[in-house]
């Protein structure tokens, strides 16, 4: 009896092989939306003559108000350390992996990460590299003379 060989096959092939279709990649964190997927999931699939206990309900609540306001409590903190930057030269690394470098005129918080504005653009708070305290000319106006009048 004879064997043929069998070869393997590569991540990188594997995942280009139109048989085997997307690669899925994993989350690491899960998120307020899993939870309630989770939830509703499980509300589905319970048996209508034995529900949930409701000291098991109470628990899952209860974490998902803990979920909740952990999320909140971290939007907070980025929203404190981002304030700290303004006023304050900061490096930060652009999308190219170049560093920018100016002063923080304002922060942005409408779109999905808080961004801090250095000039015309906006960066993630994620993107800091190096704060230093502002200049004195890029921070104040310069001083003004006035003459007496005659």
């Amino acid at each position: 009896m004879s064997v043929s060989a069998v070869t393997g096959v590569s991540p990188s092939s594997a995942a280009n092989d139109s048989r085997t279709g997307p690669v899925r990649t994993p989350k690491q964190v899960l998120g307020q939306e899993d939870f309630l997927k989770i939830l509703s999931v499980q509300f589905q699939q319970q048996d209508p003559m034995k529900p949930m206990e409701d000291t098991a309900f109470i628990a899952q609540m209860a974490q998902f108000t803990s979920l909740e306001q952990m999320t909140q409590l971290r939007k907070d903190q980025q929203m404190l350390t981002a304030n700290a930057y303004l006023g304050r030269n900061v490096t930060v690394q652009d999308e190219n992996g170049k560093p920018v470098t100016g002063l923080v005129s304002a922060l942005d918080n409408s779109g999905k990460e808080l961004a801090l504005i250095i000039g015309d653009k906006s960066y993630p708070l994620s993107a800091v590299k190096r704060i230093e305290p502002a200049t004195p000319s890029t921070n104040t106006p310069p001083p003004t003379t006035q003459t007496p009048a005659a």
